[in-house]
């Protein structure tokens, strides 16, 4: 996970609430009490994720969900690296006899400040601490950065793939942090892991972590172009933005900012 940065956004689609205010307010009403499959919630603070209604699932980089999540969504498990292996087994039983259905691997173990493993003890932990579990459930690869670095993010991926041919994995995670203007460098990125995914037999992909940079009509754009594309891409299972926190995607009342409003309103 990368540092927490405090976004702030301001104005939703100023020129359709201008255009039809009353009709724009109905219709984003609508879509934020509907559920996206996709959409999901990373966070720190269980409590805050009932403001983001219409997300299926959530993940806080930990074995535990730290408090009660809203019905219907989905708490997924996280074994974040080495310092989680003591208590992971006790964990993951509880978490997928609670109802969890999914597993996530490690956090960035391409980056030295995360995670920090080497594609090959990656492989070897996790054939031991995650690949057990592929009966009871569908396992999730560890989640790279999008660093285009030798040794980095989808290098790091195949490498770790290639030793991981035995693991049972299911879905191929990244995450991707740019700037906002930057939407077709996401795309590209998110199809590059597609098709990496797919010349390893992975059915999916998941953005675990991705957040725009830039001021707040340039964040609220990006969201405007790349919601509805995720949400149009079979090769992506699930993606959450980054995050379910006070600064970014809720304010300091603990209800949706207004890049808050975007994510919860495109589907």
């Amino acid at each position: 996970m990368v540092s927490f940065s405090a976004l702030f956004v301001s104005g939703l689609m100023a020129t359709v609430a201008l255009a039809a205010p009353h009709q724009a307010h109905q219709h984003l009403h609508a879509k934020r009490n509907a559920t996206s499959a996709k959409k999901g919630a990373a966070y720190n603070e269980a409590s805050l994720v009932a403001a983001l209604t219409g997300v299926s699932w959530a993940y806080n980089w930990n074995m535990e969900p730290d408090g009660t999540l809203p019905p219907g969504v989905e708490y997924v498990p996280m074994l974040w690296g080495p310092k989680m292996y003591s208590g992971w087994s006790a964990a993951a039983d509880s978490a997928l006899s609670s109802g969890s259905k999914y597993l996530l691997g490690f956090n960035e173990p391409d980056v030295a400040s995360q995670a920090n493993m080497s594609p090959s003890q990656a492989a070897s932990d996790y054939k031991q601490y995650m690949t057990p579990y592929a009966g009871n459930a569908t396992l999730v690869s560890p989640a790279v950065s999008n660093s285009g670095s030798a040794g980095q993010g989808l290098d790091w991926m195949k490498s770790f793939l290639s030793e991981c041919t035995d693991c049972q994995i299911s879905a191929l995670a990244v995450h991707w942090y740019a700037d906002a203007s930057l939407t077709d460098y996401f795309k590209q990125f998110v199809n590059q892991a597609i098709e990496l995914a797919n010349q390893n037999n992975i059915q999916e992909v998941w953005i675990t972590e991705f957040q725009a940079t830039g001021d707040d009509a340039s964040q609220v754009q990006f969201l405007t172009e790349i919601l509805p594309w995720l949400d149009s891409q079979a090769g992506v299972g699930r993606y959450s933005y980054f995050m379910c926190s006070n600064s970014v995607l809720l304010t300091a009342a603990n209800v949706l900012s207004q890049i808050g409003q975007a994510y919860m309103s495109l589907f």
